[in-house]
């Protein structure tokens, strides 16, 4: 069974051989396990064999011109694609943005600016075809990848501003998102238009923090909903399914995701309160849980490891419907060793033909 077969299994409800593997890691835990073993020219992901799902996408930015300010050893201040002044701190666990300043601050900004928002050739990456061919070759589940609606706007006017807007002025911010869904819609169309077969879909929203929503389900339901279906309506009509990644605890949500059309969710963080072992009994006739290993864990003893992975994954795998991924992405303090020995659990729990 090939990763494409795995991962669709999965997605229509059935139980394949093992639980489908996928995972993303910093830089800086990369950089770590060249240090320790891990050859200088392999893709971890094609390393650990956790590259079963293969992303693609397109640039849905608003396309301003980037113009550096200033530039040290520590940060970087910079007016971005989507018309924001960002500086992007230097860290030990990589590269942190502060915004400063926006493009966009009134109706006006936006009517004047909206247009970058239409669908050029350009948008389309130059090496798309031969990335696509190599997955069909290696026999991946590929994945039309985008921001939604939420996130992309609190980049272009400020996650505050946003909030507020959402209640003072939601007829101004259903435009932008609007906007924001027929450009993700276009460019997966016109990515087809090339001969790209997508098997699914997974739309990215940061919608939570670490204890709670960053807004209510009332919010979410009459301002973001409305986009987010109209999405997972198009992908519906063309055969396919769609999943949502969202960081935090996002678990009062779920009930609006599924309304939505999201038959996914993705990273189930457990650092913000997620398990899937809760989430599996209440959801999971209805919702593919993709990851939930916590990552702290990884970084632990071999008999913390093993609870971790043992205790999940006896149960999410259960009649099916969970992808492996760490609950968010692995970093810089997971060793090699306890990572290659986290995967080989992985694999041995995660099968269904002991």
């Amino acid at each position: 069974m090939d990763s494409r077969e795995r991962v669709r299994m999965v997605l229509d409800g059935q139980v394949p051989d093992r639980i489908p593997l996928d995972d993303s890691y910093w830089v800086t835990t990369v950089a770590r396990w060249r240090r320790e073993g891990l050859p200088a020219d392999v893709d971890p992901r094609a390393y650990f064999g956790t590259d079963e799902i293969v992303f693609l996408s397109g640039d849905y930015s608003m396309r301003f011109p980037e113009r550096e300010l200033e530039r040290t050893e520590l940060s970087r201040t910079y007016w971005d694609a989507d018309g924001a002044l960002r500086r992007d701190l230097h860290t030990d666990e990589g590269w942190t943005s502060q915004w400063l300043d926006f493009t966009i601050k009134t109706p006006d900004d936006w009517e004047r600016e909206r247009g970058r928002l239409a669908f050029v050739p350009e948008r389309i990456p130059e090496n798309i075809l031969a990335t696509y061919r190599e997955a069909r070759r290696r026999g991946r589940f590929v994945c039309y990848a985008a921001h939604a609606a939420f996130h992309p706007t609190w980049m272009r006017i400020g996650m505050e501003n946003e909030l507020v807007l959402m209640i003072e002025a939601p007829d101004w911010i259903h435009d932008m998102m609007a906007a924001h869904t027929r450009l993700i819609i276009e460019l997966f169309e016109q990515l087809r238009a090339l001969g790209i077969e997508f098997d699914g879909a997974r739309l990215a929203d940061d919608l939570g923090y670490q204890s709670a929503p960053l807004i209510s389900p009332r919010l979410y339901h009459e301002v973001v909903l409305p986009h987010h279906k109209c999405f997972c309506d198009h992908l519906r009509a063309a055969g396919l399914k769609t999943m949502l990644h969202s960081d935090g605890n996002v678990a009062p949500l779920i009930p609006e995701f599924l309304e939505a059309g999201f038959v996914g969710l993705h990273p189930l963080e457990a650092k913000a309160g997620l398990d899937v072992r809760q989430l599996k009994p209440q959801y999971g006739d209805r919702l593919v849980l993709w990851g939930n290993i916590d990552v702290r864990a990884l970084a632990g003893t071999r008999e913390e490891i093993e609870e971790e992975i043992v205790g999940k994954i006896e149960v999410a795998k259960q009649g099916g419907g969970y992808i492996y991924h760490s609950d968010h992405s692995v970093p810089n303090n997971v060793s090699l060793e306890n990572y290659r020995y986290a995967l080989d659990l992985v694999r041995r729990v995660g099968s269904y033909e002991r």
